[in-house]
């Protein structure tokens, strides 16, 4: 065989490999957004069937019609896989580069709903912006718009994040606007959340452990601060160690001990779908905050093990895929997996403690299950942003120390 000849089959052996290896991680990446894919829709499906059922009687009463709630959550669940779609089309440099406008940008519309005449106020509370074809919960976008920026910031700083207290008090400060803003709503169960999310990726970061300490201990004394200013928070923590106490069981600890009584009659596996009796009114947001004491009614112990499972494991996929995205490094996009898991568990630990009484009544949603546009939107777009993170991560598309390209 001559020289040539050997050349021209080299080069056709190596355009083979190079097409085989090519259809190997097309299907390794195929195989990747299944699991997120599978994860994401399991959930939609267990929470559309689950609101549905919960909603059906408060629904029929206030609207006329059993599947109002229904239909508006499918609505914003094709929505969301929409938002999913165009996700994944918008490489990672976008949100990196933009990180600082998007976090004016929920400052912005955080002050606003604070407004009068301009914020929406349901039960004492000021967090909507009505826009009339839709209403806007800033704090819902503010927890993942804080991921981004987070992710960006420990991308540039993290050295100075690790070994200084000028790079760990940074964040904190951004993280105290953001409970100054959430303060004033009120809304809680976000400020937790932003805590949560801001700590986990410091943690993760590997700021200094004696760090935490220090501002955890500020935040117990604003906490004692807070329950001395407004008696009322000492009447909810009262009520929550003692729901069943005659001064508290018909008003302050009048939902969890609905809820409590939903997980008994449930069983292990359930009184059967549709069968609830708490959605009939005993149950306060039964389709909302409460929408897993309703799973645990109707599917028992069986059925809150399942949704468990469910986001146990998106909560893995997520932290896999942040310490792949680590040991390649992709700093921004590990950071943004991070938070995103920090965010799921610590939003699904929250909603699930106060069904079960772990934790004090907070109004917050259990993602993908609770009736709500706006935190299934979030949601969707979180899922979203992990399977860009895959692509990118598996096509190696990323700049110089990790920045996005």
């Amino acid at each position: 065989m001559s020289r040539a000849a050997s050349r021209n089959t080299m080069a056709l052996n190596g355009s083979a490999m190079a097409r085989r290896a090519g259809a190997m991680t097309g299907s390794e990446t195929f195989q990747g957004v299944n699991i997120l894919l599978l994860l994401m829709l399991s959930l939609m499906v267990l929470g559309l069937l689950m609101m549905s059922s919960a909603s059906v009687e408060i629904a029929s009463t206030q609207y006329g019609d059993p599947l109002y709630f229904a239909k508006r959550q499918l609505f914003f669940s094709l929505l969301g896989i929409a938002i999913v779609v165009v996700s994944l089309q918008v490489p990672l440099r976008y949100w990196y580069h933009c990180s600082a406008w998007l976090l004016l940008l929920t400052f912005l519309l955080l002050a606003l709903v604070l407004v009068p005449g301009i914020g929406r106020v349901v039960n004492g509370s000021a967090r909507w912006i009505d826009l009339g074809f839709y209403t806007l919960q800033p704090s819902e976008m503010a927890k993942v718009f804080l991921i981004i920026y987070l992710a960006a910031f420990l991308q540039r700083r993290r050295i100075e994040v690790r070994d200084t207290w000028t790079g760990f008090i940074k964040p904190i400060v951004v993280l105290g606007l953001f409970v100054a803003l959430l303060h004033f709503q009120p809304d809680h169960g976000a400020m937790a959340l932003m805590l949560a999310i801001t700590f986990g990726m410091l943690f993760l970061a590997g700021a200094r452990l004696h760090r935490f300490l220090f501002v955890l201990l500020l935040g117990v004394a604003g906490i004692v601060a807070l329950a001395i200013m407004k008696p009322y928070v000492i009447r909810r923590l009262s009520s929550f160690l003692n729901p069943w106490a005659e001064e508290y069981v018909y008003g302050e600890g009048y939902q969890l001990t609905q809820a409590l009584i939903a997980f008994g009659r449930g069983e292990w596996f359930g009184a059967g779908l549709g069968n609830s009796i708490q959605k009939l009114y005993f149950l306060p947001e039964a389709h909302t905050d409460f929408v897993v004491a309703i799973v645990a009614e109707e599917l028992g112990l069986f059925g809150v093990m399942l949704v468990l499972g469910l986001f146990s494991m998106l909560v893995l996929q997520a932290l896999r895929l942040g310490r792949q995205a680590e040991r390649e490094g992709h700093s921004f996009s590990a950071y943004m997996a991070y938070g995103i898991a920090v965010l799921f568990a610590s939003q699904v630990f929250i909603n699930i403690g106060v069904n079960t009484g772990l934790l004090p009544t907070k109004g917050l949603t259990l993602p993908f299950l609770s009736y709500g546009g706006n935190s299934l939107l979030v949601s969707c777009l979180m899922v979203g942003l992990l399977l860009r993170i895959q692509y990118e991560i598996r096509t190696g598309k990323s700049g110089p120390e990790g920045e996005p390209l």
